[in-house]
């Protein structure tokens, strides 16, 4: 699977635990960025999604805004 997967989250955030462990169970290689440390990728999302909520979840360029499994799986194939 060649998706380009990139998700914005915070160490404390359950759903984006939700998410990583959905991408590791499916074998799905991703790019996290720690938005609560890393203040320049904070910025992206909030530029790239609007809002500061966590997890934003880029998948080939389209933003998925929160843990929306049936969406994710529907872009991936899975």
């Amino acid at each position: 699977m060649n998706k380009n997967i990139t998700i914005y989250s915070t160490p404390t955030c359950y759903y984006c635990h939700m998410a990583k462990e959905f991408f590791k169970e499916k074998g799905i290689a991703y790019i996290e960025y720690n938005v609560l440390a890393d203040l320049a990728k904070r910025q992206e999302m909030v530029d790239k999604s609007g809002q500061l909520g966590v997890p934003v979840i880029s998948v080939d360029g389209k933003i998925i805004i929160g843990f929306d499994q049936p969406e994710i799986s529907s872009l991936l194939g899975v």
